[in-house]
């Protein structure tokens, strides 16, 4: 289709949240932005998603792929860091846009929990409509 040159910018926006759209891609981006240092060992990120390994390694192939973590190896070490800081702030701007939602969500649902009830007919009646 288009080079990576050519690409129209909403294109590769796509393709970033593409790498993005998986929970578990999410929670590995979420230990790495809340390291110190925005990096951690392939150990780390092991335990902190309960993945197995082979899984967790797809996941950073994507991550990867997408531009999104930088590896390095030392020794027979695997550490995985954010590949921008901007990053951590994409995920709390997220993490904040979902917990308003949910809120607003709440707030309609308490709303229309205390409304009265409305065409419901007696525990009289049977499935057809018909009274017992």
């Amino acid at each position: 289709m288009f080079s990576d040159r050519e690409a129209p910018l909403y294109e590769i926006k796509a393709n970033l949240f593409k790498g993005l759209a998986h929970p578990a891609r999410i929670r590995i981006l979420e230990i790495l932005a809340d390291s110190p240092t925005q990096s951690a060992p392939v150990s780390e990120l092991l335990e902190g998603t309960g993945l197995e390994a082979s899984h967790l390694s797809q996941h950073l192939a994507t991550l990867r792929r997408h531009r999104v973590v930088t590896s390095v190896r030392t020794a027979s070490t695997v550490t995985y860091s954010l590949a921008h800081p901007k990053i951590a702030e994409l995920l709390a701007i997220a993490r904040t846009f979902l917990l308003d939602s949910l809120a607003d969500t709440r707030e309609q649902l308490e709303a229309a929990s205390a409304l009265p009830a409305v065409g419901i007919v007696g525990a009289a009646a049977t499935h057809d409509g018909a009274a017992r």
